[in-house]
């Protein structure tokens, strides 16, 4: 009976080994795929979301200064006025005298 018992112990202390060895291997493959997927995205140029979004709203307010913009100039251009200068008439030095 003795010899039953110890025979049933070495199994399960092998079964054991085994899990642990698997589980190992497991987490070595894992972290080796990981570690691919990683390098085969950064080969990729893929843009994270917080790159995404950064680039997004400065596109949005682009847009909303374009159309702010669009509205002045047509508003001066309803007016009658041809050209704009944002500077001011530039002073070419005929009036010194």
């Amino acid at each position: 009976m003795t010899a039953n018992n110890r025979f049933l112990d070495d199994l399960s202390k092998l079964m054991t080994n085994a899990m642990g060895v698997a589980q190992g291997a497991k987490d070595e493959a894992q972290t080796a795929f990981n570690g691919w997927i990683d390098r085969w995205l950064a080969d990729r140029d893929f843009v994270t979301r917080e790159e995404f979004e950064a680039v997004r709203e400065m596109a949005i307010k682009a847009r909303t200064e374009n159309a702010e913009l669009r509205a002045r100039l047509d508003a001066l251009e309803g007016k009658g006025v041809t050209s704009v200068n944002p500077a001011g008439p530039l002073n070419t030095g005929s009036d010194q005298g």
